[in-house]
């Protein structure tokens, strides 16, 4: 089962490579996984049939009981053959339907790949939160599918409005889910499914949040407005999608969690009342549609709330039904929505008031249609007709409340075969007064997978017993019925007969007075939900301006008082309420007067930041305040934290200097003394605040600190240095979350200031014409001595030529040179020695990152691009790949981020030892370095270039600075 998912991502993958070397054709190879997963599904057709499931597991963390399972039994067996089936003869169809020169193909067809795996993914899941990421990944999958036209807006706003409806259904689902499963005391879906929880008001809760998800998947109404307007999708994409995959999700999660909640209060009256309403909306609205895919669009949002109505029902022979009608929609429907993409294709408009005679023009096109028509309409002898039996047989022997929704269901009926006349006749037939529509000639590999699965429908329909055994497992899983249905094309005549035929007139009476239907249905049409969800986004975009204008004043001081403010709310009311000091121990001043009179420092050096009024004197007094909790890490004997924060103060602080160039010297807010004043008493109660919450969540410690383990752990493992230990061993993952946050934040950041490009171009010195940045402000002065012309002159910085003389500290040039790279080696040394000395990856990467804002600082961005000439992103991305990458290698031992330990013996060096630690490490050792030059380069050399443009020193555009590309 894994093998399969995992071959449909791996070739998605490569669909761009195959199509750019095969062009269409590579469709045919793409459509190979779908095939294999076809043909395993029927090699485990008895198996489902007996009742019996094939199961596989993934322990992905243990102690947490975090694990991924997959089962196959019969109504996963029944919903992999229509993803794979569907999935794999809509490929096939792709390469008749697009040109080798269709834009993006490759990209489109890597989608469609992808989505089928994740629908595969999806069916096979027996784990709630497995079943939610995949749920999650068609989500997204079928964005970009819709959205694949993206140069169109209409394309554009339908996908996000598929995202966001269904996105927003599948966070309650996961709510929901989670709910459950707490309630269950296991996420496992069998399990639940056959002990299920108590209905608690919990559960019901829960049941209702996982309708949302599944009703707005399937587009139930009020959730239905998204499906019509994805039709903006191409052909191919609403035959597999939103005939035979994601739409059926919903269905299918309904179908799965019937047996077991089915008998929840809320349960039937929402699947009930919200599946019947939707299947009348939907198809009284394709009465009126003239174009082919919205009719078949709105009649799958009828179809669609037939089949959650039969599916949420709750009884055996409505769930055999249900099941039945999920096979039958699936031959009929996706064939459909294929023909419609030939008509298109063949004469180039999908309008039928515009299209006539083209059923004889296109006379086995129109007869794989009629076939795919005559199902959905439920005509004998196709499976259709038994399907619709199946479900009128159980719905008229059922409770009150299923044969009121039998009435619905008739009612559907009629109008479902009145939208199938309308859709046989706009399509194909001769209109009187309407030319014949010029066609062009149809291959065989363009109408062979619609008319296999229209085939498929006529022959299920005398042989839907072959079936039985398949669909009656799954419908064997509800409380057993006295008298059980079996499928057959017939049952006699009956008053399920009889329902069918009044269908069938009501429906042929509603086509042939269209004319009066199409305009009572357009004189009482209410507003479209589409134009109710745009109208809620609109309002949404207004209330969200205004908001913003009220509350984003522009003013950093009035929002930073704002959240001190809140904050300061909320901790003092639960420390009123609770009182939670009482029986604590009080908390000692110090340990010894030296951190008295450190804090004390700090605190004046924090106090002093208040009164200023220069931007650099408040940068320095906030450095101070860092480095004074630096020294107290020292006194407390925690020099790795002391390390750390001595290195991240020192850079904070050169990027406070490097963007205070560019900003006035004296702060420009217009403050009055009532608010300068206020501002203290705010800062003083916020500061004291947090302080005594964290003394009082210090005090309530009832458990023993972890310290001791963690010591006695790292001891056993021969290391000395918890802290380091701890970062890249015990909680690693914590730190390669953080590790992807900084990298993120950072590029985020720099992005922004660089704007347009990230390249900074080949940073030659030959694009200066003139002075740089760091010498325009002075005056070059003449009479300074030149020096003897033949005088040896030694250069210790590699761009000192770009500096002005009287701009120059050659005490610095020096010193800056000769410390570069024992600061380089100091980091190594860091990295290395963090096992059993203060040290480590991101420290080191600090330190790094300092030996490169030294070189800058003595002679600017020319002397960086000499000192790192490679891009920062190059660091970045390397020490991303490098930590992920020792990460997913201890999968070899069952779990991510296991560290492997190899031992040796050196002959000069004596015993050694090699971790992946280390270069777990190394990797953040790596992406620290770039974030920081990152940093430098854009606030430093960046704003540099800046300046010298605005003087007119650089060369002119198409120079060197051209010549950069994105990064």
């Amino acid at each position: 089962m894994i093998a399969l998912i995992v071959a449909h991502f791996a070739l998605a993958a490569c669909a761009g490579p195959l199509v750019h070397r095969l062009g269409r054709r590579a469709f045919v190879v793409l459509a190979t996984p779908p095939a294999a997963a076809t043909v395993w599904a029927l090699t485990r057709w008895n198996t489902a049939a007996s009742g019996g499931a094939d199961t596989w597991s993934w322990q992905w963390i243990p102690d947490y009981g975090v694990a991924v399972d997959l089962r196959l039994d019969a109504l996963s067996e029944l919903m992999v053959l229509l993803a794979a089936g569907v999935g794999g003869l809509v490929l096939l169809y792709c390469a008749s339907y697009f040109t080798d020169d269709t834009p993006q193909l490759g990209r489109f067809a890597g989608n469609l790949l992808a989505f089928a795996g994740a629908m595969l993914a999806l069916v096979l899941a027996d784990d709630l939160i497995t079943l939610y990421v995949f749920w999650e990944l068609t989500t997204v999958f079928s964005y970009l599918l819709i959205g694949h036209g993206s140069e169109h807006r209409h394309s554009r706003r339908s996908a996000l409005q598929a995202l966001v409806v269904t996105t927003l259904g599948g966070l309650a689902m996961l709510v929901g889910f989670l709910i459950l499963g707490h309630a269950a005391g296991t996420y496992r879906i069998s399990a639940i499914v056959a002990d299920p929880p108590e209905a608690t008001l919990a559960v019901s809760v829960a049941v209702v949040l996982v309708l949302c998800g599944a009703l707005s998947k399937s587009a139930i109404w009020p959730f239905s407005m998204w499906l019509p307007n994805a039709m903006a999708a191409p052909t191919p994409v609403s035959a597999y999608l939103h005939a035979a995959a994601m739409v059926k999700a919903g269905v299918y999660l309904v179908a799965r969690l019937a047996p077991a909640f089915a008998d929840v209060p809320v349960w039937k009256p929402v699947v009930l009342v919200l599946g019947g309403a939707t299947m009348l909306l939907g198809g009284w609205r394709a009465l009126r549609l003239n174009d082919l895919k919205l009719v078949l669009a709105y009649g799958t949002v009828s179809q669609l709330g037939f089949l959650t109505l039969l599916a949420g029902t709750g009884n055996r022979n409505a769930a055999l039904a249900a099941v039945a009608m999920i096979l039958g929609h699936a031959l009929f429907k996706a064939p459909l929505f294929l023909v419609t993409g030939i008509v298109d294709h063949a004469t180039g408009t999908r309008d039928l008031r515009r299209l006539s005679g083209v059923g004889r023009s296109l006379p086995y096109v129109a007869a794989v249609a009629l076939l795919a028509a005559a199902s959905m309409a439920a005509l004998p002898p196709l499976l259709g007709f038994a399907a619709k039996e199946a479900a009128f047989e159980a719905l008229l022997h059922g409770t009150t409340a299923e044969r009121w929704a039998l009435a619905a269901v008739v009612a559907g009926s009629a109008l479902t075969t009145a939208y199938t006349l309308r859709f046989v006749w706009g399509a194909f037939a001769r209109k009187p007064g309407l030319p014949d529509t010029p066609v062009h000639g149809v291959g065989w590999a363009f109408l062979a997978p619609p008319a296999l699965l229209a085939v498929l429908g006529l022959v299920l329909g005398p042989g839907v017993g072959w079936t039985d055994r398949l669909l009656g497992a799954y419908a064997d899983t509800f409380p057993a019925d006295p008298h059980p249905y079996h499928l057959a094309l017939w049952h006699g005549l009956g008053t399920a007969l009889l329902l069918s035929a009044l269908a069938w007139a009501a429906g042929a009476v509603l086509f042939l007075g269209r004319t009066h239907v199409t305009r009572i249905s357009r004189r009482i049409a209410w507003p479209t939900a589409d134009s109710v969800f745009g109208h809620l986004l609109l309002g949404q975009e207004r209330l969200a301006l205004q908001v913003t204008g009220f509350i984003q004043r522009g003013s950093l001081s009035v929002y930073l008082a704002t959240t001190l403010l809140v904050m300061l709310a909320g901790q003092l009311a639960v420390l009123v309420v609770d009182t939670p000091w009482d029986g604590a121990v009080r908390p000692r001043l110090w340990d010894n007067p030296l951190q008295g009179a450190v804090a004390a420092l700090t605190c004046a050096a924090a106090l002093l930041c208040l009164t200023v009024r220069r931007r650099m004197k408040a940068v320095v007094l906030a450095g101070l305040t860092g480095y004074g909790a630096a020294l107290l890490f020292v006194v407390q004997g925690a020099p790795d934290l002391a390390l750390t924060q001595f290195c991240v103060e020192t850079v904070s602080m050169i990027v406070f200097v490097l963007v205070l160039r560019r900003m006035p010297v004296h702060f420009q807010e217009t403050v009055s003394t009532w608010r300068r004043a206020a501002r203290i008493p705010v800062a003083l109660a916020s500061a004291a605040t947090v302080g005594v919450g964290l003394w009082v969540a210090a005090a309530a410690r009832t458990a023993q600190p972890a310290g001791a383990a963690m010591v006695e752990e790292v001891a056993d493992h021969g290391l000395k240095d918890v802290v380091a230990t701890i970062l890249v061993d015990l909680r690693a993952w914590d730190t390669m979350g953080e590790s992807a946050v900084l990298a993120a934040a950072a590029i985020g950041v720099t992005s922004l200031i660089y704007l347009h490009r990230r390249s900074e171009g080949t940073m030659a010195q030959e694009e200066l014409q003139g002075r740089t940045a760091w010498s325009l402000s002075a005056q070059h002065s003449a009479r300074l001595p030149q020096g003897d012309d033949v005088a040896p002159e030694r250069s210790w910085l590699a761009a000192g030529s770009t500096l002005a003389p009287e701009h120059r500290s050659i005490v610095f040039e020096v010193v800056a040179r000769l410390l570069f790279h024992p600061i380089l080696v100091l980091s190594v040394y860091l990295l290395f020695c963090a096992e059993s000395l203060p040290g480590g990856g991101f420290v080191a990467g600090l330190v790094a990152g300092l030996a490169m804002i030294t070189r800058y600082l003595a002679g600017g961005r020319f002397e960086l691009a000499e000192a790192a000439p490679l891009q920062p992103g190059l660091f970045t991305g390397l020490g991303l790949f490098i930590s992920t990458g020792v990460g997913l290698l201890g999968l070899v031992d069952g779990t991510v981020l296991h560290a492997f330990t190899y031992h040796g013996h050196l002959p000069v060096f004596g015993d050694y030892h090699l971790s992946t630690s280390v270069l777990f490490d190394f990797g953040v050792y790596l992406l620290v370095l770039g974030v920081v030059l990152d940093i430098v380069r854009a606030l430093g050399a960046k704003v540099d270039r800046q300046i010298e443009r605005a003087a007119g020193v650089l060369a002119p555009e198409g120079g060197p600075e051209a010549g950069g590309s994105p990064r």
